[in-house]
């Protein structure tokens, strides 16, 4: 594709012209597609169907502890799923907490219980306007939560290797600043690895409040898309060297492995900050689910058992991710108008236009039918300074969905930068 940045008034007018006709073929097609958001799709969901006949009246409804999971307790889950977890996150069963369906909520429950009761010390409502790092571009909902809060949320450039930890390393000398957001393998949106320097840096943290913590959402552990994944350091073995073993709080799940809506979450750490959760869940709730904890132990009873479940996701997934990226590729190559990642892992591509164009891409793929993640939710308060980043997720529609969607979003970036380009130099 050529350069549009070095192209004559005349060139310019002319692709624009065509990019033009092309938008309004495309939506003359009455196309309706979305790539909002991370969500599985049917083919990804339909891996985990047998789970509903692995507990019921001819598989009974123990576990191997010999706990009738109809019944109440078990507060911090069941023994076969700790060490599952353990397995999956390098840590002790001991420091794993099983709970219900969305880390989410577990995410939201620990910042809302050290609010009212604090992490190890004075409650955080009574210690002032209070501060929390975000790296951007990052994930929208864990924005959300500290925004309910009312936490000053201070955004902290991302690179190839994670957060930048010079600027990290700088904000945590203001003891306002109580926390962390991280997604350390395959980063939302980014699709980075935080390198092995990255993970050491953030265990020898030292933040000037002793309750600050690391939230560190590990969402994406074994979702690789390709044979060989990205290695992620075990933090908290970091931390331990470092002498900082309260620092993080580790959460995953399987909403992405099983169903979003019927999944299992898991909060892990050090045995002080175990301790302290667990005291506090017993006010909470009797228990879990355990039946549903029950059927994804029957469902993977080995470490081999789920690495192979998650193969099988990746075939369905790494057409989806190519189709987007070939496009990209096709469309928008050399035009120095856009780059994008190429993740190994995880559930999105990140997306960069011409600055001041973002918005404006979202809006003309909206008119031809595609739905895109709201230009600016990557950053704290939906404000991207540059309006340049748009999140990718393409593990919901089609293979064949995706390919129309890739069209219409390369047509919409060249037709916005067309636009601007062509309005900024009225002069030529």
């Amino acid at each position: 594709m050529p350069d549009y940045l070095s192209m004559s008034k005349e060139e310019l007018k002319q692709e624009f012209q065509s990019v033009q006709h092309t938008y309004e073929k495309l939506r003359a097609m009455h196309l309706s597609l979305d790539m909002s958001r991370g969500k599985p799709g049917f083919d990804n969901m339909d891996l985990s169907e047998k789970m509903f006949d692995l507990v019921g009246n001819d598989t009974g409804f123990k576990n191997i502890s010999g706990i009738d999971c109809r019944n109440y307790g078990g507060l911090d889950g069941l023994t076969e799923l700790k060490d599952l977890f353990a397995n999956i996150l390098e840590l002790q069963p001991d420091q794993i907490i099983v709970g219900g369906n969305s880390s989410l909520n577990m995410m939201y429950d620990t910042i809302s219980q050290a609010m009212t009761h604090g992490m190890g010390g004075e409650p955080w409502c009574r210690q002032g306007k209070l501060r929390f790092l975000c790296p951007v571009p990052g994930y929208d909902r864990h924005f959300a939560i500290t925004e309910y809060f009312g936490f000053e949320m201070i955004p902290v450039p991302m690179n190839e290797e994670g957060p930048d930890m010079d600027v990290v390393e700088e904000l945590v000398q203001d003891k306002r600043v109580k926390g962390i957001w991280c997604v350390p393998k395959y980063s939302n949106p980014e699709g980075v690895t935080y390198s092995d320097e990255v993970v050491r840096r953030m265990a020898r943290l030292k933040p000037a409040a002793g309750d600050f913590r690391i939230f560190w959402d590990n969402a994406y552990a074994v979702h690789d898309l390709y044979e060989e994944g990205d290695h992620l350091l075990n933090l908290y073995e970091e931390c331990v060297k470092a002498g900082n073993p309260d620092l993080p709080i580790i959460f995953a799940s399987t909403s992405k492995i099983t169903f979003p809506g019927a999944g299992v979450a898991v909060e892990a750490a050090s045995p002080n900050n175990v301790a302290l959760l667990k005291g506090r869940m017993k006010y909470q709730t009797i228990g879990p689910d355990k039946l549903n904890q029950l059927r994804h132990a029957r469902m993977f009873r080995t470490p081999g058992d789920l690495k192979r479940h998650m193969r099988r996701h990746a075939e369905i997934l790494r057409p989806k991710f190519e189709s987007v990226l070939n496009e990209l590729d096709k469309q928008l190559t050399g035009t120095g108008i856009a780059r994008w990642t190429h993740p190994r892992g995880g559930y999105f591509i990140s997306l960069y236009v011409l600055e001041g164009c973002a918005k404006r891409v979202e809006e003309l793929c909206a008119n031809a039918g595609m739905i895109l993640t709201p230009a600016g939710a990557t950053y704290p308060y939906g404000i991207d300074p540059h309006d340049s980043n748009i999140r990718i997720a393409p593990s919901y529609p089609s293979v064949s969905e995706i390919e129309n969607a890739s069209v219409v979003l390369c047509t919409a970036v060249r037709y916005a930068a067309l636009e601007k380009i062509l309005a900024e130099n009225t002069t030529f």
